[in-house]
């Protein structure tokens, strides 16, 4: 039987905090590894609803589709769409060979405030 407020807490915690190692990232124009870790900002957040709907830890996946889906949550297509665009960036930081077009530091830090955006929105509904 698992803890399910310290897992939930877990993940939050390593949200924010990989939130904060986003912004410094972009800061520092590592424009590839701050939209990694703006995924794995989403991720965490994501496993703490998994977490809180199945009462299980949630799957070994980074896929933001597949693991929402095994929420509670109802995303409107906006964030669908953000999620799939966060996507691209966790397979550069895995998979070497894998090479996303990098986008204008406005459009990064479009995804940096949608990141914030939508971390606060997911902690609300914890």
């Amino acid at each position: 039987m698992i803890n399910i407020e310290k897992q939930i807490d877990y993940c939050i915690n390593g949200a924010d905090d990989d939130l904060l190692t986003a912004k410094l990232l972009i800061q520092e124009k590592r424009i590839l590894h701050g939209l990694f870790f703006c995924h794995l900002v989403i991720e965490k957040a994501i496993k703490a609803h998994v977490v809180k709907h199945t009462g299980e830890i949630a799957p070994k996946s980074h896929n933001l589709i597949y693991l929402s889906e095994k929420t509670n949550l109802t995303l409107d297509s906006e964030t669908e769409i953000f999620l799939g665009i966060l996507m691209k960036y966790q397979l550069q930081g895995r998979y070497p060979d894998y090479n996303p077009i990098v986008p204008d530091i406005l459009k990064v830090n479009e995804y940096l405030e949608t990141t914030n955006t939508l971390l606060k929105w997911l902690k609300e509904r914890l």
